[in-house]
């Protein structure tokens, strides 16, 4: 479990976060956050398939983590069985952190991320860690 400083630095240090999970509809989490991100300055690059090409928070959708481009940060809106795959597309990518939403936990994925060298949250939300770090 990440410490608060250990998640004040992650949080100072990303720029660019890709968002899986994203979702167009204003009362879904992924959504709030998303708009939350972009609102503190974060580059956010909504990701899901079912509305890639689509324009939201100044980028377009894409279908795929692969198509973010680069990133600093893959911020998981996914169930806890399907985030293992994201996981690893993230150190496919080169991104610097995993963060896995809250009810999102996968040990063995956290496990191979933090082996390739990535820094992992699980079970934590960067919309509420930021005000109660004062970021």
């Amino acid at each position: 479990m990440p410490s608060d400083a250990d998640i004040r630095d992650i949080l100072t240090s990303v720029k660019t976060i890709a968002l899986v999970g994203w979702s167009p509809k204003p009362d879904r989490p992924s959504h709030r956050v998303a708009e939350f991100l972009k609102r503190k300055g974060y580059r956010v690059i909504p990701v899901n398939p079912g509305h890639a090409g689509q324009q939201a928070l100044g980028e377009t959708v894409v279908a795929t983590l692969a198509e973010a481009g680069q990133v600093d940060m893959v911020d998981i809106f996914r169930r806890s069985e399907e985030a293992g795959a994201v996981a690893d597309e993230a150190v496919r990518i080169g991104a610097k952190v995993v963060w896995m939403q809250i009810g999102v936990v996968d040990e063995a994925a956290a496990s191979r991320a933090r082996n390739a060298g990535l820094r992992v949250v699980m079970n934590r939300c960067p919309a509420i860690e930021i005000p109660h770090l004062g970021l």
